[in-house]
Parts: C-alpha cells; structure tokens; sequence
C-alpha cells in the first residue's frame, strides 16, 4: 500500500517540475541585474539615492501563497479520499483489540511504542514511520540498469543478455511487492536483573531477529539519550544472532514468541506504519496550509 501510494504521490509533480526546471534553466541564461551593475561606474545619482527621504516602496503582495494554498488543499482533499476509500486492515483491527500489547502513538511523533507485562517483565516494542521514509527499493532498478547497458556494449551476446535482463526485471517486480522491512527495538525488562534489547525486523510475516543484548542497566537498553546510547556502545553486544548454534537460535526465537513477539506482531506494525504515516502527512499538509494563509 504505501509504494502505491507514494507513486499517487509524485506522479502528478512530474510535469510541474519539468516546466519548473525548464524556468529554472531559461533564468540562468539571463544575465543578472546584480552582475550587470558591478560592471557599471557608478553615478552620482546612485551616491544621491541613498540619502534620499521618499517613503520606501512597500513589497508587492506574495503571489505564490494563494497558488500553494490550492495546491496544498488539493493535497489534503487527495488523502482524504484515499484514507475514506482504505479501509482499516484486518491486521491492525485484530491486533488492537485482541494483543496484550498497549499502544502508545503520540500526535507528530515518528515513534510508535507497544508494552505489555509478562508475569514479573514488562515488555516494551519500538518502531518508526522512518523506516518508511528511508527505504529506497530504486536502487534494485538503477543497478539492473547499468548492467543492462554493459550487457548491449556486445552485439554477439545483446540478445541473450536482453532476454536475461527482462526475466530478471519480472523477478524483481515480484520481489519489489515485498513489505518494508520495519526495524524492532525490543526491551525485555526483569527488577534488579536488567534488561535484554533485541534488535530484530518485522518484514511479510516474520520476525528475523538480528542482535540479542544484555545490559546490566535497562536504561541502556532504550538509548532514549545520546548518552545513554553512547555508553552502550561500549558494551560486549555478544556474537551477531546468525552466528550463534542453531538450537540456541530457535529457543531463543520461541522465548519471544512466548512474550508476544509472533507473526500477527510482523503483520501489524507495517499496516500500521503505513496507516499512521498518512495520518501525519495530512497534519503536516494542514499545519503547512494554516501558515501560509495566516
């Protein structure tokens, strides 16, 4: 959903910013008034003006604001259509009123936390509508290209090297549906005995841990100052998760399901992401229309 709405998005801003560029390159071929008068002797009358008592010149009145201002309602009025004609999905509907999970989503906030207590642990999941702003799945397309015209530089193999490129632009159509892989900060907390931070992505459906830390001191566990998270980097963070015995793994894996950490929590935070980031995209276009009609 949010790759289809991204292109929604940009899609109509092509043109506009074709004809911008075009505007752009016609003012840089003129030469600048500023340039032209450093160039000029300067006159007496130029020396004259700037003791002169005439009243200043007011400001002409901005003409973009009413234009922006359309636009950005235009904008407003174009999510609110898509967010009436989504309904929520059933994962997120599911999770919210059947997980032990509390969700806490502050307005303008990136962050979205989930905790829950688990016999003598509190348990607390934190993700970020970042993840979504800086995932690029471009890249994929811009190198397949560029290997793509290597390829034609040998007339004798352009054919075959054509026919492998289109089957492994379908693969990688198929693999471009894949969901954003969504970052897990995860905080196991027991008093007195400290915490454990998992550092894990929830990405189609599963849960792929990646790190697995003990700290003495929970606070390190959540980093929620840059001190605090510069002193965790100073701890022994234990060998990376992939590398650790099989058996270990998959204990380790079913001791998070145990606490919550299932599919249905992989399915969700993406659906959810998704929603809340339209909801603060349209509170940032109208928090942006309300200052430029003030």
């Amino acid at each position: 959903m949010m790759s289809l709405r991204a292109v929604a998005r940009s899609a109509p801003r092509t043109i506009s910013r074709l004809s911008s560029n075009a505007l752009r390159q016609s003012r840089v071929a003129r030469p600048s008034s500023l340039v032209k008068s450093s160039w000029a002797p300067l006159r007496s009358s130029q020396f004259a003006s700037a003791f002169s008592t005439s009243q200043l010149r007011q400001a002409p009145a901005a003409e973009v604001d009413e234009e922006l201002s359309v636009k950005l309602q235009s904008e407003i009025q174009f999510e609110g259509d898509m967010k009436a004609n989504a309904p929520v999905p059933a994962s997120v509907k599911d999770f919210l009123e059947n997980s032990p999970f509390e969700l806490k989503d502050t307005p303008g906030k990136e962050d979205v936390t989930l905790t829950r207590t688990f016999g003598n642990e509190t348990i607390t999941v934190t993700f970020s509508i970042s993840d979504l702003a800086n995932y690029e799945p471009d890249d994929v397309y811009n190198e397949e290209g560029a290997l793509g015209e290597e390829d034609v530089e040998s007339p004798q193999g352009q054919r075959s090297s054509q026919a492998e490129n289109e089957e492994g632009l379908g693969d990688e159509m198929d693999e471009s549906e894949a969901g954003v892989p969504c970052r897990l900060n995860i905080v196991v907390e027991k008093p007195g005995k400290g915490a454990l931070n998992i550092e894990a992505l929830a990405q189609d459906g599963q849960i792929l841990v990646e790190n697995f830390y003990y700290f003495k001191d929970p606070k390190m566990a959540h980093g929620e100052t840059a001190e605090l998270a510069h002193a965790a980097q100073d701890v022994y963070p234990g060998p990376p998760f992939g590398t650790l015995d099989e058996d270990l793994q998959i204990l380790m894996e079913r001791y998070l399901e145990e606490r919550g950490i299932t599919t249905a929590l992989a399915v969700f935070v993406p659906d959810y992401m998704d929603i809340k980031e339209q909801r603060e995209y349209q509170e940032w276009l109208t928090n942006v229309k309300n200052f430029i009609d003030a």
